[in-house]
């Protein structure tokens, strides 16, 4: 994969526009703050930790929101890879409004330090970088509404929401504490999550909690039960029965899984 250029949290003035011609190079980008994008005449406004991957076939614009615009981005040519990435069906030219944007800005500032470096092995660990970004880019692209879902009342709050369940899965999340603060009914603020999600607000809570679990389970020694605290469970049975529901085998199967692999 044949990096251009790229940056890591780069900020420009709230009144910065950008202007990229149809050059046939794809360019990828992390929003960290609100964002403007107009290509093929369609303007959508995104709010922070959106992707957007451009496939250079159009004129693109793109301009700060209100606020200066902070961003993670890559310009890169896969021309020679274009079969794998026919095979990741990513929607170009579309927000992909991300829930584990912390992964996605790690492996950007990954492939900015290999980029930078002189390491003899530096070009197969950014082939290796770029690919499992794009798989991941793949995997969380939605469907047409995201669009419309991006710019939808409320969005940026739900959105905000769900980020801090992700990133603090152990945290007592319960229905009643997220709706009071979205500042919104019990009934309506579950209908507008799953409405905008595709799930469950409670679903969302248990998968935190899952893959943070699967994570130390693959990255440290601590024990089960230890786990399962740190992932906010207060029983370790109903930790034990949940993954297994949800991982198809227990965490200690799980962990014997990873060390084998």
């Amino acid at each position: 994969m044949n990096i251009r250029c790229l940056g890591c949290n780069s900020v420009y003035a709230s009144n910065s526009v950008f202007r990229r011609a149809a050059t046939g190079e794809n360019m990828l980008m992390l929003t960290k703050s609100k964002c403007r994008f107009s290509v093929k005449g369609l303007v959508m406004k995104v709010p922070a930790d959106t992707l957007i991957i451009f496939d250079g076939k159009y004129p693109v614009e793109y301009a700060a929101e209100g606020c200066p615009l902070v961003c993670d981005w890559i310009c890169f040519d896969g021309e020679k890879e274009q079969e794998f990435l026919d095979s990741l069906e990513i929607k170009y030219n579309s927000p992909i409004c991300q829930a584990d944007t912390e992964t996605i800005s790690d492996l950007i500032r990954n492939i900015g330090d290999e980029f930078y470096s002189f390491d003899t092995r530096r070009v197969i660990t950014i082939d290796n970088l770029m690919h499992t970004l794009l798989e991941k880019a793949g995997d969380n692209a939605g469907e047409d509404e995201d669009i419309e879902k991006c710019s939808a009342p409320h969005y940026d709050t739900l959105a905000e929401i769900r980020r801090k369940i992700y990133r603090s899965p152990e945290m007592k999340w319960n229905v009643d504490t997220m709706a009071a603060y979205a500042k919104m009914s019990r009934s309506y603020f579950q209908h507008l999550y799953h409405d905008t999600f595709g799930v469950s607000c409670i679903t969302d809570v248990i998968n935190g909690k899952i893959e943070k679990a699967k994570k130390l389970l693959g990255e440290t020694d601590s024990t089960v039960s230890s786990i399962a605290s740190m992932c906010g469970y207060e029983n370790e049975e109903h930790f034990m029965r949940q993954f297994k529901k949800i991982v198809g085998i227990t965490p200690t199967a799980y962990r014997k899984k990873l060390v084998s692999a």
